[in-house]
Order: C-alpha cells, then sequence, then structure tokens
C-alpha cells in the first residue's frame, strides 16, 4: 500500500478505533475490537495485544494464527519495546537478533508500547507476510491507536 493510501485508510479507522473505545471501561474488551478493526482494515498476518502481567508479555486479544502466550521483558521484538520504551519496526524479522518465531510465516513486524500514564500497560504487535510492510506512517497512526486502548 502507497503512503497516501495508507494515510487514508488510518484517517479513516481512526474515528472508528475511538468509537469502539469510547465509554468502555474494559481494557480487554478494547483491545479486542481495536486488534480485530486493525486486522480487518488493514489485512495483516497477525494483530494483537501482549499484556504486562507479573513481569512478563502475556497473550491478549488477537486476531490470526495462534501465538507465543508469553514473552521475556527484552526478549524478542515485542520483549524489546517494551524494554526500550519505544515502537520498534523490523523490516525483515531474520535479522533482527532474538526474534521470536512464533510463525514462520511473519516477515516483517511493528510492535507499539500501549501507554497508561507512565508505565507500560502493554504492546500492540502486528506481523506481515510481507518484507519491509511498516514504515514512519504506520509508526504515527499506531502510536495513536494504542495511545486509545488505556484512556480515560
Amino acid at each position: 500500500m502507497d503512503t497516501t493510501a495508507k494515510t487514508r485508510a488510518y484517517e479513516a479507522l481512526l474515528p472508528q478505533a475511538g468509537a469502539l473505545v469510547s465509554g468502555e471501561s474494559d481494557v480487554v474488551a478494547r483491545m479486542a475490537n481495536v486488534a480485530a478493526l486493525l486486522h480487518r482494515e488493514m489485512g495483516w498476518w497477525w494483530t494483537g495485544f501482549y499484556r504486562v502481567l507479573d513481569g512478563e508479555l502475556v497473550l491478549g486479544p488477537f486476531q490470526g494464527p495462534v501465538a507465543c502466550t508469553r514473552i521475556a521483558f527484552g526478549r524478542g521484538v515485542c520483549g524489546t519495546a517494551w524494554k526500550e520504551r519505544k515502537t520498534i519496526i523490523v523490516p525483515d524479522v531474520e535479522q533482527f537478533p532474538g526474534h521470536i518465531a512464533c510463525s514462520s510465516a511473519s516477515r516483517s513486524e511493528i510492535v507499539v508500547p500501549v501507554w497508561h500514564n507512565d508505565d507500560i500497560f502493554g504492546v500492540l504487535d502486528i506481523d506481515s507476510r510481507e518484507l519491509d510492510a511498516f514504515d514512519d506512517t504506520d509508526r504515527h497512526f499506531l502510536e495513536q491507536v494504542a495511545a486509545r486502548i488505556c484512556a480515560d
């Protein structure tokens, strides 16, 4: 998807994500609907959330094939995004040191922290079957989506 089409898709998606979380106090329900929305509208291979529970990332709501259930702090792309407290874009997962291959079909990945106040509540993890599928446009809009998960 070219940058203009991608931007338009995200601009259409943001109000929908806002409507899905508005008035819903349960964070898991928010994550479930946002994962479904992103997955359907953007057509990725795997779209979901991991929550920080008892010092590790635990699988939350997702769309796509089965996934790794628990990820240690600093391990893989998700654990690294949590540790470094920033969004990570990986153009080729085979080149990422310590990548956790939950699915051999995954070729590229973006992981966005989900913040609650000054703490990371979890991460939004998205995988593509295509190399180099994610860029700064994705980062920009997915950070906005992730910010809505724990918003009051």
